[in-house]
């Protein structure tokens, strides 16, 4: 249990670093082939559609996720934090998300998001 918990706090961290960093091929790494990601403009995106949104240029800055909690039943996992971020405009903003994550062969993949802000 105590390794899970290392290997998904080190996932949502690399998580939140490839949003920030537009880092798509390590989005591919990480996502199952039946992602699912609902954005905050309340659309949902399969993965073929979220590698695309991520390839794009983001314009926020210093994302930084907090008071993560990461719940872990058997092969299946839901991380829930908060998040900061500076907008365009140089406004500090908040947000929130929670992931969903299965081991499969072994290896943990996300297979849902759910981000609003």
């Amino acid at each position: 249990m105590s390794q899970d918990l290392d290997q998904l706090t080190a996932l949502n961290r690399d998580y939140v670093a490839s949003v920030q960093n537009c880092d798509v091929k390590r989005f591919d790494e990480i996502l199952a082939t039946e992602f699912y990601c609902s954005n905050p403009d309340k659309t949902l995106v399969d993965r073929a559609a979220f590698l695309e949104q991520t390839a794009r240029p983001i314009t926020i800055r210093n994302l930084k996720e907090r008071d993560v909690i990461i719940r872990i039943m058997g092969d299946f996992a839901v991380i829930h934090a908060a998040t900061s971020y500076t907008t365009a405009d140089g406004q500090q903003a908040t947000g929130r998300y929670t992931d969903c994550w299965a081991k499969q062969n072994g290896k943990w993949l996300a297979v849902s998001a759910h981000v609003s802000r």
